[in-house]
């Protein structure tokens, strides 16, 4: 028996209409709703981080360094830490402080919006409190692009990053920002990182504490 593709198309819209209508059925029913969401839901919203968009806004290093995507420039050796950081404030400045290109993220919140609900989120572009998900309701395990931390680290702390971020796009110049702008930490003077989760040295501050600790308790309650 051969199958067409416009069988095979049918038979796809028909598991695609009825995984809806049972997600429909589940969410009308539940009590209480745990939203758990990965690096999926951003690049189904547009965060893509290869393609047209990466190359609107690195060109100029992947000229140079050679990489042709967002995540190997990451971990590109360049060639000083001003042209580092002109990398990294452009990538920060579109995955963290430009809103997503498709509203994916206000539709998830449309869907539970009226229920009480909880986000639990690897994902650490800010995108769900810029679609209105309430702080109190979100719990970001592996830290955030808009958080600064000490390298070392010598102090359970994170620091805002937006004023500098913004300083280091304004004033970059041939893929290198002013090397007085360059993030160190006010207590002892290390350079500073990202705050994401990638070793052990990664902080959880108390902000990431008072998070976890009010999803521990929607579980429990």
């Amino acid at each position: 028996m051969s199958i067409t593709k416009s069988t095979a198309r049918s038979s796809n819209m028909l598991i695609t209409s009825n995984n809806v209508s049972r997600l429909r059925e589940a969410l009308d029913k539940a009590d209480a709703i745990v939203v758990g969401a990965g690096a999926g839901l951003s690049t189904s919203a547009g965060f893509t981080y290869s393609g047209e968009r990466f190359r609107r806004y690195f060109a100029d290093f992947e000229k140079k360094y050679g990489f042709h995507d967002m995540y190997s420039g990451g971990f590109c050796l360049y060639d000083t830490l001003e042209e580092h950081w002109a990398y990294l404030s452009r990538f920060i400045t579109i995955n963290r402080y430009m809103d997503a290109p498709k509203p994916v993220y206000g539709q998830v919140l449309d869907l539970v919006r009226e229920k009480d609900y909880f986000v639990i989120t690897t994902n650490v572009d800010h995108c769900f409190q810029k679609a209105g998900v309430d702080k109190k309701r979100l719990f970001y395990t592996q830290g955030d692009y808009g958080l600064f931390q000490c390298s070392q680290p010598c102090c359970l702390e994170a620091f805002d990053n937006e004023s500098l971020i913004q300083k280091m796009m304004e004033q970059q110049k041939d893929m290198r920002i002013p090397s007085e702008l360059l993030p160190v930490c006010p207590h002892c003077g290390k350079p500073m990182t990202m705050n994401l989760r990638s070793d052990d040295k990664f902080v959880e501050d108390e902000g990431w504490h008072r998070a976890a600790e009010r999803y521990e308790n929607f579980l429990r309650t």
